[in-house]
């Protein structure tokens, strides 16, 4: 029997939208896009972690700067109850896609004996 492992990856990702964890997740969103204030704190938020990221992996260093602007942006976001409530919402959802990953890797961990530490 031949499995095609696209089809099953397909009902994997319907079955990821049909969770509570993504339901919930979707509806902080809306919440944080329905609020202007909340909104504008979370695009500045994003804009900034971008901006970390890219950096790191093009090897450039992070200056004082950049770090201060997200200390800055960062305690912007954790006093706002909608982002935290997304935050959270986000956090609930990387468990399931971390677990998801954590299963789907077991092939080649059991193939290549690879410890988990």
């Amino acid at each position: 029997m031949t499995v095609n492992i696209y089809d099953i990856a397909n009902d994997l990702e319907k079955g990821i939208r049909d969770t509570e964890q993504f339901t919930n997740l979707k509806q902080a969103y809306a919440d944080v896009n329905a609020d202007p204030e909340a909104k504008t704190k979370f695009d500045r938020f994003r804009n900034v972690q971008v901006t970390i990221q890219e950096k790191q992996m093009t090897g450039q260093e992070i200056d004082q700067e950049t770090i201060d602007l997200a200390q800055e942006v960062a305690e912007e976001v954790q006093s706002n109850k909608a982002i935290v409530n997304l935050m959270d919402k986000e956090q609930a959802m990387s468990v399931i896609i971390n677990d998801l990953n954590r299963i789907i890797m077991t092939p080649l961990q059991e193939l290549y004996d690879i410890k988990e530490d």
